[in-house]
């Protein structure tokens, strides 16, 4: 599927996982509203300074990237702040209207995760209008080119990042006091030692004071994102990430599972607010603030790879079966299943070139996994994106216990998986000082960009994470994710399969611990750099 994208009119916050492009830190402020011509004010100070997806580079129609990538989003109140017309509020999504914390139920926040439980600033506007969370401003900076491939000096220029990140905040202070105050930064976000501060704080997890690609649990995180046709940055990315196609290949998918106002894999344009201006190019994005508990999750893994696979190498292979890669390098278990193809795996991966690492990563089917038994259905890799796994069926003259693809029913094998797919931003917050505790300052901000946040997010979040029956798994839930209950009475659990055709028994992982507590979190409309000028000259005119 060919497609044009205006690149200079998306903002590239959507186009760009930041910190694969060198930016390792970031800064994330929310604002309310207080006057909405003052806001208006702002929202016209700050729009020359936003990033947009065109190509960073030295070739036409390419431009040196920024130390300071900037980028902006709207809740639905915020755009109601902004005195948008009534009828363009209508046409956008009733979930997106509602906004994260009426949706609850359907995301699972239950228990420990509710909102009465998550950090001040998405808590506070349930008794305060004043709190209402109405704007996004994200800040990314960029990590200069260290002087030597030195530790030291690789440490030097990521303090370089931070360094640029405190002067990137002082700015936006400045602008906001220079518009008028028509918008107020709104403080609440948990931070080092129960100090609450005006912003979020995220980079990547740092080893002797080396960025890596890491979260919290130690996996090798960022690698199988969505890729879309028109981006030529991510034109060499394709195999993996795109869709799989009959004949084998991969091609990138449909713009419009993202982007407002392009055809999307139904060859339909996704449902959107009038004007047409208004949303094309713009996409909704799912702010979530997700703390992770070390403590439960080396506990569990330690307590569980000494029954499942008490032999040299069981423990990391089980945190594999967690999440569908092994921890180190984020090799796929469908490749490496085992220790001992691990470590071939392994060589191969040290002698080959970073785009060969990186086909070596993404470029897998489960076509020979359809069992389970070496990626298990509960993983999250599985859960998240199940390629064409899903379409199977048991043929007539098939061996017992086999699956085979159902022939004819789609043009392409992942058809269902591809009209679920998210793309994924965000990066890791806090430390981990002490991993026997729980408690804490850290865990991961993830955002998911969509162009149908039902059927895209909610639905892999509701019937993919937090229930298993489409993976033949019942009620199990995804292991990392999943909102696995405290009370034993209900307690979780997952099956790691074996070889059909082996001799061994399938392991019950029992008694899963929740690994993942929500801490905050909302729906935002991220509008296209056209659609900003609009709003912030108020002349949005559904007509």
């Amino acid at each position: 599927m060919t497609a044009t994208l205006d690149l200079a009119d998306i903002q590239g916050h959507v186009l760009r996982a930041y910190a694969r492009f060198g930016y390792p830190t970031g800064r994330y402020v929310f604002l309310n509203v207080t006057d909405a011509a003052a806001a208006r004010r702002f929202l016209t100070d700050i729009l020359p300074h936003l990033t947009t997806a065109v190509c960073w580079g030295e070739g036409k129609n390419e431009m040196a990237p920024p130390d300071l990538a900037v980028n902006l989003a709207f809740t639905y109140q915020g755009l109601k702040a902004v005195e948008l017309p009534r009828a363009s509020l209508m046409g956008f999504s009733p979930e997106f209207a509602e906004g994260m914390k009426a949706r609850q139920d359907i995301l699972g926040d239950d228990g420990v995760s509710a909102p009465e439980h998550w950090d001040p600033v998405w808590r506070d506007h349930l008794t305060r209008r004043d709190k209402d969370v109405h704007i996004a401003v994200l800040l990314h900076a960029r990590m200069p080119a260290p002087a030597a491939n030195t530790p030291e000096a690789i440490a030097l220029a990521f303090r370089l990042s931070q360094q640029r990140l405190d002067q990137g905040l002082r700015w936006l202070r400045n602008l906001i006091a220079d518009s008028g105050d028509g918008v107020t930064i709104l403080g609440g976000h948990r931070g080092p030692d129960g100090e609450l501060l005006d912003y979020q704080d995220v980079q990547t997890v740092l080893e002797n004071g080396i960025p890596t690609a890491k979260e919290h649990f130690g996996y090798t995180d960022g690698i199988g994102d969505p890729v879309i046709a028109g981006v030529p940055y991510d034109a060499d990315r394709v195999a993996g990430r795109g869709k799989q196609m009959d004949n084998g290949q991969w091609e990138p998918l449909a713009p419009g599972e993202f982007i407002f106002g392009h055809l999307d894999e139904a060859q339909e344009y996704p449902p959107a607010p009038l004007p047409r201006l208004l949303a094309r190019n713009g996409t909704y994005m799912v702010y979530r603030k997700l703390h992770e508990n070390i403590a439960s999750f080396d506990a569990f893994l330690e307590r569980e790879a000494a029954k499942a696979y008490p032999f040299e190498g069981g423990k990391e292979l089980l945190a594999a079966k967690f999440v569908g890669r092994w921890r180190d390098n984020g090799a796929p278990l469908v490749t490496a299943p085992d220790p001992a193809s691990k470590k071939a795996f392994d060589q191969r991966f040290a002698a080959a070139s970073a785009q060969e690492q990186d086909k070596m990563l993404s470029d897998f089917t489960y076509d020979q996994d359809m069992s389970g038994a070496r990626c298990p259905f509960s993983g999250h890799i599985r859960r998240i994106n199940p390629r064409a796994s899903l379409e199977l069926g048991h043929q007539p003259g098939d061996p017992p216990g086999s699956f085979s693809r159902m022939n004819g029913a789609f043009d392409t094998p992942g058809a269902l998986a591809n009209r679920r797919r998210l793309m994924r931003r965000g990066l890791p917050y806090g430390e981990v000082r002490d991993r026997s505790r729980n408690d804490g300052n850290h865990g991961i901000i993830i955002m998911l960009l969509n162009a149908d946040i039902a059927r895209q997010f909610e639905f892999v979040q509701q019937q993919w994470v937090n229930y298993g029956n489409d993976f033949h798994a019942g009620n199990d839930k995804e292991i990392i994710l999943g909102n696995h209950s405290a009370d034993t009475r209900f307690a979780s659990k997952a099956v790691l399969q074996v070889e059909p055709t082996g001799d061994q028994v399938p392991y019950l992982l029992g008694g899963i611990p929740r690994l993942v507590e929500t801490r905050g979190g909302e729906y935002f409309f991220i509008p296209g750099m056209t659609a900003l000028r609009m709003i912030a000259r108020g002349i949005i005119d559904p007509t």
